[in-house]
């Protein structure tokens, strides 16, 4: 996140455009870092992104630019924003690789109203095309890959900085409530997890099944004991009002990297249900399920147990 201001300080600079920098670290730390450990603390996984969109980006940043009096906020997420029948709209970006649409469907409409995305209309490689004919030092930059304030070799060790406690030892069972082994503390550990568990001596391979905040035990099981067809989720964010979730025939998707899935939808008292036509591995708690009409993106929520 640092080498992204300096890039965009130095190209503001090679093309004298006036501008401000804001220092929103202690902001980021509360409103993103604490809730991505508090998350794991509660034995579910975080996307700091999205809590980025909604904290820092959507409402700190927002703020600041109609205290400016601009008329948008203007920012480079690959998503399309469109007026439709006097109503805001939010579809999936023109280049499916880059598409940002999963992290953004806790947006609120009175925010989408006031946000422009220029890039999702484009290609990636059209956009970088764009950045060399402009000359911008970052025409060929890396994509942005991984959490932006872990520095370290991974989230794990982020974690065992701040907050050592999460590394309590405790306790693997399997299904049937069969003693196994230790395990290193639960903030190690996402549901569906296969990899790092470090319990051999099995004919299949063992998976988090399900994790136990109170008692800080872990379950795990095979991979057929993490199938399932419904996910719930709640403190849902619904942008298109015109469309009734109710037995609605569309598509969502679980994590962001995943293809959307097709299946039946049904929100009622702001709890959502969505049943796949087909069996998924890994749902785990405090991930977002985002659901899509098509390319439209209708709204979501964040999945429970």
């Amino acid at each position: 996140a640092g080498r992204d201001i300096e890039d965009a300080k130095k190209i503001a600079d090679q093309y004298n455009f006036p501008h401000l920098t804001f220092d929103y670290q202690n902001k980021f730390f509360d409103g993103v870092i604490d809730n991505f450990i508090e998350t794991y603390a509660n034995a579910e996984t975080p996307v700091p992104c999205i809590q980025c969109n909604q904290t820092v980006k959507f409402t700190d940043l927002l703020n600041e630019a109609k205290k400016m009096n601009a008329d948008a906020l203007v920012t480079g997420h690959y998503v399309i924003r469109e007026i439709q029948n006097k109503n805001v709209k939010m579809f999936k970006a023109r280049d499916s690789n880059k598409d940002q649409s999963y992290f953004l469907f806790a947006t609120l409409k009175e925010q989408l109203n006031y946000l422009r995305f220029p890039l999702g209309k484009y290609l990636k490689s059209e956009i970088r095309e764009i950045a060399k004919k402009y000359k911008l030092n970052v025409s060929e930059k890396p994509d942005s890959q991984d959490i932006c304030f872990v520095t370290s070799n991974s989230y794990r060790e982020f974690i065992a900085k701040l907050k050592p406690e999460l590394n309590n030892e405790g306790k693997f069972y399997d299904i049937n409530g069969n003693f196994i082994g230790k395990h290193k503390g639960i903030a190690n550990y996402t549901i569906g997890q296969r990899k790092g568990i470090g319990i051999g001596g099995n004919e299949r391979p063992l998976y988090v099944i399900d994790i136990d905040k109170k008692t800080q035990n872990i379950i795990l099981g095979t991979e057929d004991n993490l199938k399932k067809t419904k996910v719930k989720f709640n403190k849902i964010n619904w942008l298109d009002s015109s469309v009734e979730p109710k037995n609605l025939v569309c598509t969502a998707k679980i994590r962001s990297t995943q293809k959307e899935l097709p299946g039946i939808l049904n929100i009622e008292n702001n709890e959502g249900v969505f049943e796949f036509d087909k069996h998924l591995n890994s749902t785990a708690p405090g991930q977002a399920c985002v659901i899509y009409l098509q390319n439209q993106v209708l709204g979501g929520g964040w999945i429970t147990k």
